[in-house]
């Protein structure tokens, strides 16, 4: 069995995504970040940095101590490996996978993150901020569908896991006014080609599907315990305890 500690994020996505396609037996342990779920001591106990989502493989291949495991791109990897799927044998192709995992954890999801802080989060209009993050949001959509447009898959032929960790921030585009439909048609294409896996129509909804209901540009009114639990004072304060 593993369990899942995780948020309705594209990141927890991913990994509810990735569990699905491999057939893994696995349980949700939801939290609330909004009321700083993610400083309880039993998750500071599996990771230090206070991120979600967490697994824990309580049956690992090699029947040992459950293995704990944070930071999406790790995971991923794990799980593939585990099963010998979604990740290629070959030397080669591998790290073709790879290195668009990377893209993904070093580029998509800091920099889109940011585009979406700036846009939907930050308390004070910062014009330079929104241009700087969401030019490289459409830098890197740009990225993709230069890629896209030769192959039906981010690494070639084969759909891997830089596909499951690339997809659900394709999905969040929406609330910062990035439309893949109308400005990346090999993308959005290969955005539906995945979409339409039934795996990927299990995992991504996993918790809730809430905020891709959002409408665009759709700023989130938070209140101050909230908003400085997930970006002000609390959020520090809470670590230092620790």
């Amino acid at each position: 069995m593993i369990k899942l500690h995780t948020v309705p994020t594209p990141n927890g996505h991913k990994i509810s995504i990735a569990l699905e396609e491999l057939g893994e037996e696995y349980e949700v342990i939801p939290y609330d970040i909004s009321i700083g779920d993610q400083f309880k001591p039993e998750l500071l106990a599996l990771n230090p940095n206070n991120k979600l989502p967490v697994m824990v493989d309580e049956s690992p291949v090699d029947g040992g101590e459950p293995v704990v495991i944070f930071e999406t791109g790790a995971i991923l990897v794990y799980l593939a490996e585990k099963h010998g799927k979604l990740i290629s044998s070959d030397l080669r192709q591998r790290f073709r996978q790879m290195q668009w995992l990377m893209f993904q954890v070093a580029s998509v999801g800091p920099l889109q993150g940011q585009a979406h802080h700036y846009v939907r989060y930050s308390k004070v209009k910062q014009d330079y901020a929104q241009e700087r993050y969401l030019n490289e949001t459409r830098r890197q959509c740009q990225v993709m569908e230069s890629q896209l447009s030769q192959h039906d898959y981010l690494a070639g032929d084969d759909y891997s896991i830089a596909d499951i960790a690339c997809w659900p921030w394709m999905r969040a585009l929406p609330l910062i006014d990035v439309h893949l439909q109308k400005d990346y048609p090999a993308t959005f294409a290969w955005f539906e080609r995945v979409a339409a896996r039934p795996a990927v129509e299990r995992g991504k909804d996993v918790i809730n599907g809430w905020v891709y209901k959002l409408p665009p540009n759709f700023y989130m009114e938070l209140d101050e315990k909230t908003w400085s639990y997930s970006f002000g004072e609390e959020q520090y304060k809470q670590r230092q305890r620790t």
